[in-house]
């Protein structure tokens, strides 16, 4: 309770500081609304189906992304973890890929795959692969040898370990991996949807907010919106930490 009194101090006082600047004329209300216009127009379009639709398009979509990071990352993260030879074979090409941000790649995706939901997914489940997997990495090299030899002494061979030994020990590394996946999955849908538009989302609205009469009302009405799901999504995750794996103190993202 005491922390989340001191959480709910804080946004207060962010909103305090926003609307008095907003209303202070250093800035146009047009440039900067304050706050109570933007909550206000907020409540507006929460109100409508139409914005209804463009969050849901956004959730769908980093449902989906979420779920193919998971499938791609964590079984490669176990593989690359458990066997050297692969992990020394692929490191060169996995650490070229992993600098290159999902953005640089926006043009080729849209000559490959077309204006929609299709691109901002796959750059998205580009970008939210690479935290988790090197989560999954990472959690391997942790695992106690003590439990692999006791585990092969009871007649365990190397699948059975990978399973009933080495996933549960990587867990707390995992779910931590899902979480930072998660909120990079989210940006970059909110950015490829912002870019290039044709696929619907939060990020179309603003976009098409801020062209013509530049609504900056409703630009950060979206914005605002975005940040409500990233903060969410994490809550979620460090929760579903808390309660599941409540015996590790691992809560990082691993280096």
């Amino acid at each position: 309770m005491r922390a989340l009194t001191r959480g709910l101090l804080g946004v207060v006082a962010f909103l305090v500081v926003w609307e008095l600047f907003g209303r202070s004329g250093l800035v146009s209300s047009g440039t900067l609304p304050p706050a109570s216009t933007v909550f206000g127009r907020l409540a507006e379009l929460l109100a409508t189906e139409a914005f209804v639709r463009v969050v849901i398009a956004t959730l769908l979509a980093l449902l989906i992304v979420i779920a193919l990071a998971v499938g791609i990352a964590v079984p490669l993260g176990l593989v690359l973890g458990s066997v050297p030879a692969v992990r020394h074979a692929t490191r060169a090409v996995i650490e070229f890929l992993r600098p290159i941000p999902s953005v640089a790649l926006i043009p080729l995706a849209v000559v490959v795959l077309g204006i929609g939901p299709e691109t901002k997914i796959t750059l998205a489940v580009y970008a939210a692969v690479w935290p988790l997997l090197f989560n999954t990495i990472y959690a391997l090299d942790e695992l106690d040898p003590l439990l692999v030899e006791t585990a092969r002494v009871f007649g365990a061979d190397r699948l059975r370990v990978l399973f009933f030994v080495a996933l549960p020990s990587a867990l707390p590394f995992v779910i931590t991996g899902v979480r930072l996946a998660a909120t990079t999955g989210l940006v970059v849908l909110i950015s490829v949807e912002l870019l290039v538009g044709g696929s619907g989302g939060i990020g179309e609205f603003i976009m098409v907010a801020r062209s013509g009469a530049g609504r900056m009302d409703l630009v950060l009405a979206g914005t605002v919106v975005a940040g409500v799901i990233g903060y969410l999504l994490n809550e979620a995750f460090e929760r579903a930490q808390r309660r599941w794996v409540g015996w590790s103190s691992v809560t990082g993202e691993a280096s």
